[in-house]
């Protein structure tokens, strides 16, 4: 989770049920910039969890036209969304996608929460 992002309960939530979950002051990189993020989270092989979704769209774009990778980004707007539906919504990614799957792509949090 980036610090645009980092919500205690969702953490504290996630790691209840088992999801590894580091936050950008957990691991001591507040302040960096979001390229320097997502490529250490790809070097650390993690999803990047973001709310932050104008600058990690642009930031996947420019990955893919430079032929990088990533290890894939979760974008969020958080505030329109409780922490009980946002913990369904990520657990219920990780049960149906593989991190092999995630490789390179933005995938829109809203686009798995179920009605």
């Amino acid at each position: 989770m980036d610090e645009d992002s980092t919500s205690r309960s969702l953490r504290l939530a996630l790691q209840n049920r088992g999801v590894d979950v580091i936050t950008t002051l957990n691991v001591n990189r507040l302040k960096y910039p979001d390229e320097e993020q997502l490529r250490w989270a790809t070097e650390q092989g993690r999803v990047l969890y973001s709310s932050n979704i104008r600058d990690f769209y642009r930031l996947h774009t420019t990955f893919l036209l430079e032929g990088w990778e990533h290890s894939g980004i979760i974008l969020v707007q958080q505030q329109r969304y409780s922490i009980g539906v946002l913990m369904r919504a990520i657990l219920t990614l990780i049960a149906r996608r593989s991190a092999a799957e995630m490789v390179n792509q933005v995938v829109f949090i809203r686009d798995w929460i179920e009605p």
